[in-house]
């Protein structure tokens, strides 16, 4: 592997591993009693609109029963609610309550303070590159996941 394979290798893996260690610093010092993961359950489920436990899992890539579990903890921490539709009982839809939208905004917050630091430091040419290079990584993982998923 070449150098700079070796140098985007390791910046890749520590900006992945310094991102969930500061979330979870966050939430710890604004009092949450949320894991990451629930925190990431809680921003799929979103502030838009209720949404289908089958749309929450795709979102997530999560089974169902890993999902189920997690939407349980939440709702007994008081951050989601379930219920059925009136069209059709089968369907269950998932919502956040207003303890789970406080914490969407904190996470929300979170994520916007980020990535302003991340953009004052740039000028318009680095930005758009920066912007370029993700984008062409993200279309990596998902042709490598969508040709796995197939």
């Amino acid at each position: 592997m070449n150098q700079s394979k070796i140098i985007l290798n390791e910046l890749l893996v520590n900006l992945f591993h310094d991102i969930l260690e500061i979330e979870e610093k966050s939430l710890r010092d604004n009092g949450s009693d949320l894991t990451i993961t629930e925190m990431h359950t809680i921003h799929a489920v979103g502030d838009e609109r209720p949404r289908t436990m089958t749309e929450i899992s795709r979102d997530l890539n999560v089974t169902m029963g890993t999902l189920t579990t997690g939407v349980d903890k939440l709702i007994k921490k008081g951050y989601l609610v379930r219920k059925r539709t009136e069209e059709d009982k089968r369907v269950v839809l998932v919502e956040l309550t207003d303890k789970g939208l406080g914490a969407k905004k904190m996470h929300d917050a979170f994520h916007q303070d980020m990535i302003t630091s991340v953009i004052d430091t740039l000028n318009p040419e680095e930005e758009s590159i920066l912007i370029q290079a993700l984008e062409k990584l993200i279309g990596f993982f998902d042709e490598k996941y969508h040709a796995v998923k197939e």
